[in-house]
């Protein structure tokens, strides 16, 4: 008997607000595509919660919160899983991270990535299917020190956070650079230590001399072989599984571009077990691979972006703009923010992704479908970040968009009737 499925997945969802209550067709018809799939998943970069906790000293940048019965509009467009490990996941400490998780299970949504201590956090999540049995996986590279979770040991319990994929990095330099950092060391007063030849550590960096000047990552060891060892168990308790990633980090000087360390795991999720690597965190499209016949997929951008709509903010964040803690409302806060030009408001690129539908027999991808989206950048602030299917013109800027980004993998795009194909 050949194994059939149809998986939707998408990017990241920054949602504040109900989604149930929209009648326009084009979203309706995008609600249509999620629905239509076996399973759907998304990225939840939201907390759950009613302020019971109290908020991080960091944040990812917004201290993120939504009203709980969110969980059930997620579960209304019909997404089946959900990734709970980013840089937000800790935006209200421990308390925010458990009520997230409860108002999921209580929404009925199956999550993965976040939990009591590390082992739970980074164990698989399963899901059963008329069409088969359905495993996820999911991380982040991007995050506060404080929200990574911990192991427990036999006599002190773990600490509660998200999976990690740690990466190291390190800058090949030439050697005069090296001579240079070392006159610098030597004027600063700090002792220089025996290091490796070749190798120069200054100010906790790592350089080593070589011919391609630039910067190097891979990923952390450790975090590397728990990850896999997880997609293992999940590939032997399951028909399909799904890796997830949220990694904000891209090549200097070309985000668009994941970074290193992210190529490297992706394809070893994918020899792990994986049947897709779905990537979110950088807000904007990355490009598509086809790794021995099954996708993954560098960033899927944002699929809801309502990142100026959250209720509440602590002090911390009208500090950061200049404006007085103890006054004034979150509204004033997004205006400075918004007026320097920062986080995403201004970069259409930002307010452009796909939902991603592929198509797999046995354990080989046999067609994949990508439906461009919008999310009106030019919207009002309470209508901004809403995806719906893009109107003819921007679906082909986005899909030709894609297609570039994806070129380097040797991914082929076509277009028919607005929507990419990619054909193994």
């Amino acid at each position: 008997m050949i194994k059939r499925i149809k998986i939707c997945m998408t990017g990241d969802s920054f949602i504040t607000m109900r989604q149930a209550v929209h009648k326009d067709p084009r979203f309706f018809e995008m609600v249509k595509i999620i629905r239509g799939a076996d399973v759907a998943f998304t990225n939840l970069e939201m907390t759950l919660h009613n302020y019971e906790g109290y908020p991080a000293a960091q944040s990812g940048g917004t201290w993120t919160r939504a009203d709980p019965c969110i969980a059930e509009d997620l579960k209304w467009m019909g997404f089946d899983m959900v990734s709970t490990a980013n840089n937000h996941s800790l935006d209200y400490m421990y308390e925010g991270l458990f009520s997230t998780i409860a108002h999921l299970e209580r929404a009925g949504v199956a999550h993965a990535g976040t939990g009591a201590d590390l082992a739970e956090a980074r164990q698989p999540t399963f899901l059963e299917l008329g069409s088969g049995r359905i495993a996820l996986v999911t991380a982040s590279s991007s995050f506060a020190p404080f929200g990574r979770a911990g192991d427990a040991r036999r006599d002190l319990k773990g600490r509660p956070g998200l999976n990690p994929l740690r990466y190291d990095r390190w800058f090949v330099v030439k050697k005069e650079h090296v001579e240079v950092l070392k006159r610098i060391t030597d004027d600063l007063g700090f002792p220089i230590r025996d290091q490796p030849e070749g190798e120069f550590s200054f100010l906790r960096n790592r350089f080593v001399v070589g011919e391609e000047v630039g910067v190097r990552t891979e990923p952390h060891k450790g975090d590397m072989e728990g990850n896999l060892e997880s997609i293992s168990y999940a590939s032997r308790m399951s028909d399909w599984v799904l890796f997830s990633l949220h990694g904000h980090e891209g090549i200097v000087g070309d985000s668009d571009r994941p970074a290193e360390f992210q190529e490297t795991f992706a394809r070893a999720c994918i020899d792990a077990g994986a049947h897709a690597f779905i990537g979110h965190g950088h807000h904007a499209l990355r490009g598509i691979e086809i790794y021995k016949d099954r996708p993954i997929f560098y960033s899927l951008g944002n699929f809801i972006f309502q990142n100026q709509t959250v209720l509440k903010m602590p002090s911390d964040f009208y500090e950061r703009y200049r404006l007085d803690p103890y006054s004034g409302t979150p509204a004033d806060a997004f205006d400075a923010r918004e007026k320097g030009g920062r986080f995403f408001t201004r970069d259409v690129k930002y307010w452009r992704s796909v939902i991603a539908e592929a198509q797999f027999e046995d354990d080989k991808l046999s067609e994949l479908k990508l439906y461009p989206l919008t999310l009106g950048l030019e919207n009002p602030r309470s209508q901004r970040g809403r995806p719906m299917l893009a109107e003819p013109e921007e679906a082909a800027q986005i899909l030709e968009t894609l297609k570039k980004l994806s070129e380097p993998y040797g991914t082929k795009i076509q277009v028919e009737d607005g929507v990419g194909i990619v054909r193994p």
